[in-house]
């Protein structure tokens, strides 16, 4: 088994499929229906094993370095910005890499205005189960 994290992203990525609308103009109903979707997806990992954990994560967040000299300054950029660029994610563990663009895939139908599926970019990344070797 490997784990994987799938990261769902507000935008960035390849061109979508279906333009995502933002979830503000989204009716009650709509975001509903797309976080419901997720609960199913996930409780059906959950019976077949695969299932590890998932999480929204809130629009805010802020980056913030240390500087060495005291309290560490907070800074939002002039670099594209984590809360905005990522919705959630999901780890899972499965048998293949196959499996877990399957998975994608699948996730990636979540629906968004009118019902109909997003065909959003999910990312896909997997565990690292090792350090990598360094060698001089």
């Amino acid at each position: 088994m490997a784990k994987y994290l799938l990261l769902k992203h507000y935008r960035g990525g390849p061109t979508p499929v279906v333009d995502m609308p933002q979830f503000d103009r989204w009716t009650p109903e709509e975001f509903s229906a797309h976080v419901q979707y997720m609960k199913d997806f996930a409780a059906r990992l959950e019976e077949s094993g695969e299932f590890v954990d998932s999480e929204a994560l809130a629009p805010e967040g802020t980056f913030v370095r240390y500087d060495g000299e005291g309290r560490p300054p907070v800074t939002d950029g002039p670099f594209a910005e984590t809360k905005d660029l990522i919705a959630g994610w999901m780890v899972i563990d499965v048998d293949s890499y196959e499996r877990a663009l399957e998975l994608a895939a699948e996730l990636s139908a979540a629906p968004g205005q009118g019902g109909r599926p997003l065909h959003e970019w999910l990312e896909i990344r997997p565990f690292m189960t090792a350090p990598p070797t360094v060698t001089e």
